[in-house]
């Protein structure tokens, strides 16, 4: 019988969450990197270009892919041969323990996301524990262990349905994409569970994306199995969509899709569609007894020499002069270099300042938002010298139902975030003559060193919500929506649509 120590359990939890923080699995590098050089539109390829670029800053520098660290996902299947050196810690609290001692890493400390009492107060438990634990009791004499850390963009666009028998997957899954936009940060992978009950075909979809990147390899010997046959079909069916990188329009959406199925009740057939963003981030390891798990880092020279240079025509913007006339020559699509101070906000602070105002209380002090952007962001907190943490965007639809009374009453012109905008709000930037700019997620790192500095102006007790002012240089951004309402989200997939069919049908002829 194999006795596993608790203490080498909780030390390879928290090795494994510190050590996908800031690597990629290199399948997944490989992957986009093989999508951008056959992208063919230009807003998609710089998209991955920033990923990629990132993706190896952050193994450099040790430091998040990106700001959202995530929620963790960990499934335990436990050998019935194995036995506890201890057993005043379940596997859930030893789980805990490891994700407390690697968010809370003075050395790369991670952003703590989770909320406790979530229909009510939503009080940050500061850790980022609890984690989401499933265990099995397998055949054998160790443990296995996959883990993931999932950030809220990608969680938030999962999908499930209880189909009828004879429906089918492939179209339901090309229909229900387009609706998910862009804030699941694509490219990445789709997992998908089919049978079971409800419950358990969302678990089968989590767990399919704990998979290596191997669509290419599967298309090279072909499909021998029902589910390998479905992830072909709806492979080449999504990226014929168009939506591309970020949602601008392209070549690639997904880089791989993934299917677990079990067997499920004669009338029903549940299917669970997850996505992984461009922050993929998952460890599988195996324990043993004979110590804490080993995770052997890639190498350097792994990742793909990508360079990504603005051209010479790149507006350069200063956002400490910019007036709202200025932003009416910004058209979609451009790339603007922002410099100057820009002021932060996410969902916790704009409710609070919604209340304000209702209130009647005005904007908190020391804020002005006049000719001002905001910036949607929740940054990791800082190490060393470093201004601020990884700092990449969060979903801007998130931000859509306060975004009419802050253009209305706050004097705002301008908002930066990732993914589209609703169409209520893309009528409400052309009211109010305002613009959406859209940064790359899954580029935290890379945005961070562009922020020279930082300071928190309001809100203090919001943590990583608060209210900062930002400094910045040279940030990178593309217009999402200018001010007349053309937006980037909805013309380049439709465009991008257009040109795949019309590249498939020059070949079938």
């Amino acid at each position: 019988m194999t006795v596993i120590r608790q203490q080498d359990f909780i030390d390879s939890i928290e090795d494994a969450l510190q050590f996908i923080s800031y690597y990629h699995p290199l399948d997944y590098v490989k992957a986009v990197e093989e999508a951008y050089n056959k992208e063919q539109s230009q807003a998609a390829k710089d998209a991955m270009a920033q990923i990629l670029i990132n993706s190896r800053m952050s193994a450099e520098g040790k430091r998040p892919l990106c700001q959202d660290t995530g929620i963790v996902t960990c499934f335990v299947k436990v050998g019935m041969g194995v036995s506890w050196d201890k057993t005043d810690m379940t596997v859930q609290e030893m789980v805990d323990e490891g994700t407390r001692r690697a968010y809370l890493n003075p050395d790369n400390p991670l952003r703590a996301s989770i909320v406790a009492d979530p229909a009510g107060a939503r009080k940050n438990t500061k850790d980022n524990t609890p984690a989401v634990v499933h265990i099995d009791m397998v055949a054998g004499e160790k443990i296995e262990v996959m883990i993931a850390a999932k950030g809220g963009g990608s969680e938030n666009k999962s999908k499930m349905v209880m189909l009828n028998p004879s429906d089918d997957i492939a179209d339901w899954v090309v229909k229900t994409l387009p609706s998910m936009g862009a804030g699941w940060c694509p490219p990445g992978m789709l997992g998908i569970g089919i049978g079971g009950t409800a419950e358990k075909a969302a678990v089968l979809a989590k767990e399919s994306l704990m998979d290596p990147v191997d669509i290419q390899e599967l298309i090279e010997r072909g499909p021998e199995t029902t589910d390998e046959k479905l992830r072909l079909e709806i492979f080449e069916r999504v990226n014929k969509l168009g939506i591309g990188a970020q949602g601008l329009g392209g070549l690639t959406t997904v880089v791989d899709v993934k299917i677990k199925s079990l067997p499920t009740h004669a009338a029903s057939k549940p299917v669970a569609m997850i996505p992984n963003c461009a922050a993929t981030r998952h460890a599988h390891f195996y324990l043993d007894g004979s110590g804490p798990a080993e995770l052997t880092p890639p190498k350097l020279e792994d990742w793909p020499e990508v360079t990504w240079e603005v051209s010479e025509n790149t507006r350069r913007v200063n956002l400490d002069e910019v007036t709202k006339e200025d932003i009416q020559e910004w058209k979609v699509g451009e790339t603007v270099l922002l410099s100057g101070k820009m002021l932060t906000g996410r969902d916790a602070a704009h409710k609070r300042i919604q209340t304000m105002m209702e209130n009647g209380e005005g904007l908190p002090e020391g804020v002005d938002l006049t000719n001002r952007f905001i910036y949607y962001v929740g940054p990791v907190d800082a190490v060393g010298d470093e201004v601020v943490g990884p700092a990449g965007p969060t979903t801007a639809t998130r931000m859509d139902k306060f975004t009419d009374m802050m253009l209305e009453k706050t004097g705002l012109i301008g908002m930066i975030g990732k993914a589209e905008r609703g169409p209520a709000t893309v009528d409400s930037i052309a009211k109010h003559k305002a613009v959406y700019l859209m940064a790359v997620g899954g580029a935290a790192y890379l945005v961070s060193k562009a922020i020279k500095k930082s300071r928190v102006v309001a809100f203090e007790d919001l943590g990583m919500e608060a209210i900062y002012e930002f400094d910045v240089v040279d940030m990178p951004v593309t217009v999402a929506v200018d001010s007349t309402g053309a937006n980037a989200h909805k013309n380049g997939p439709a465009i991008w649509k257009a040109k795949i069919e019309e590249l498939d049908a020059s070949l079938s002829k």
